[in-house]
């Protein structure tokens, strides 16, 4: 990418998010929005999002002057050599957006979607180069978290998709390509069961939206952050590990402990969420949780980057952008 330029189309917090990450890294970006008000929000979330990043280093050619925003879509996509398209979770929508843009730019550009959970192969069928269309599923905040799921449909290229993650890798991220096409993909996946069962408990009456938080943070969430679901149940199996693990709790599988259809939604369940996360907020509004966030975030990752290269030299270059 000789001139690193890229396209950035739609500037909510996920097109802001991929914004500040490639700009972190150098790159020159162009971002899309026909909306001019979220133009100048984008501006000011980046702003925010380099507070941040100078914590972690920024690429000797990084600026925000780097940033050029455009309300027109072909000038946003002139000269590009990457975009990564963030409209809304619609299939319809981003049907038509992808189509538009495979219909202005070199076929040899790629276009990942920051798409959560709908299929690469239904979002590229109206492409003429659908071969070039794929999931670049991120992680909020964007430019810090390094994940980002890749998923192809079926009819883009495995060139593509080895391209798509190398320049992820560029700019300091870890691709974890889905190896089968699924809705939902992996992350979003587990975390939407997690959310199921927390509605449950707290549908119930049995925890308040801050025990339930609470019950992840100060328990399994910091053994998740270091080694995950299946690692820490490994080491739950004493000597033997996963072996003994599953010989001893298998047979709870078969209990009733968990409740993995989602509850409705009534007014009651609404308001004792709504409720319970403003008073677990307290004073502070958005700006200044995500801002307590970004420097928990930071801290903890140079620490698992740290503890990871000492312990195991293998897990470091996932997380080498982080110094």
């Amino acid at each position: 990418m000789k001139r690193k330029i890229v396209s950035i189309i739609g500037t909510g917090v996920i097109g802001a998010g991929w914004a500040a990450r490639f700009l972190a890294k150098g790159y020159v970006v162009k971002a899309y929005d026909p909306n001019k008000e979220s133009l100048e929000k984008l501006k000011k979330n980046i702003q925010t999002a380099f507070k941040s990043l100078k914590k972690l280093g920024l690429n000797k050619n990084a600026s925000l002057k780097n940033l050029n925003v455009f309300t027109n879509l072909n000038d946003a996509l002139h000269e590009t050599t990457f975009v990564q398209e963030n409209a809304p979770e619609s299939e319809r929508i981003k049907k038509n957006i992808l189509k538009t843009i495979d219909n202005i730019i070199p076929k040899k550009v790629i276009i990942a979607s920051s798409s959560s959970g709908l299929l690469p192969s239904k979002i590229q069928s109206a492409c003429k180069f659908p071969e070039r269309v794929l999931i670049g599923h991120p992680f909020n905040p964007v430019y810090l978290l390094p994940l980002v799921e890749i998923v192809a449909g079926k009819k883009t290229s495995h060139t593509n998709v080895k391209k798509l993650k190398k320049l992820y890798e560029h700019i300091g991220m870890r691709p974890l390509i889905v190896q089968k096409e699924i809705e939902g993909y992996i992350s979003d996946r587990l975390q939407e069961a997690l959310w199921r069962e927390a509605l449950h408990i707290i549908n119930d009456g049995v925890a308040s939206t801050e025990e339930v938080d609470d019950a992840i943070v100060y328990g399994p969430g910091l053994r998740w952050a270091f080694m995950g679901v299946c690692l820490t149940f490994h080491l739950a199996g004493g000597e033997t590990g996963m072996k003994h693990m599953l010989e001893q709790f298998g047979p709870a599988l078969k209990l009733p402990w968990t409740k993995l259809k989602a509850p409705e939604l009534t007014n009651k369940l609404k308001k004792a969420m709504v409720s319970g996360t403003k008073k677990q907020a307290g004073k502070f509004n958005i700006q200044e949780l995500e801002e307590q966030r970004d420097l928990f975030l930071i801290e903890i990752m140079k620490t698992l980057n740290k503890n990871q290269k000492e312990k195991f030299p293998n897990w470091g270059r996932k997380y080498n952008n982080f110094k």
